[in-house]
């Protein structure tokens, strides 16, 4: 039997990336309601090479430029670059600001137009967990502020 170490084990193959959405609240449904659009999503993430770099601005050798912003189709640009292929990695775990409240509800939208069928954990009607899985990528997406 193994003796018990004080470290937790190192998973290589997770891309973690933090996101915030902004939106537009101007698009009207009725006379009464708007709706709210997406208009940019700015995106951070690290792999275990560069997790310990402080320095955002600098490129990884592994997951490349760390700093992203998209405007032309947040949510399908983001998704776009979440799904791309990665040989190393396994799993994207997509920490979203709001994402049980807010921001998971533009990628579930898409999900059900692309007829993706996302698994969902909810508290409610908030997701605190979205997974979407395929034969090319695993995607979980989760709030960074995880009170229910």
């Amino acid at each position: 039997m193994r003796p018990l170490v004080n470290e937790l084990p190192r998973n290589d193959n997770f891309f973690f990336v933090f996101s915030d959405f902004e939106t537009t609240q101007d698009t009207r449904l009725s006379e009464s309601s708007t709706v709210q659009i997406p208009n940019l999503v700015c995106i951070q993430h690290f792999c275990t090479v560069c997790e310990n770099d402080p320095d955002i601005d600098a490129a990884c050798v592994r997951c490349g430029k760390r700093k992203h912003a998209f405007w032309n189709d947040p949510v399908g640009d983001l998704l776009s670059y979440l799904c791309k292929p990665r040989q190393w990695c396994k799993r994207v775990i997509a920490i979203a600001h709001n994402a049980k409240g807010f921001d998971a509800q533009f990628i579930l939208d898409r999900a059900n137009l692309l007829k993706w069928t996302p698994k969902l954990i909810l508290n409610g009607q908030k997701i605190v967990c979205m997974t979407i899985t395929s034969d090319i990528f695993r995607l979980s997406f989760v709030s960074s502020n995880g009170t229910a």
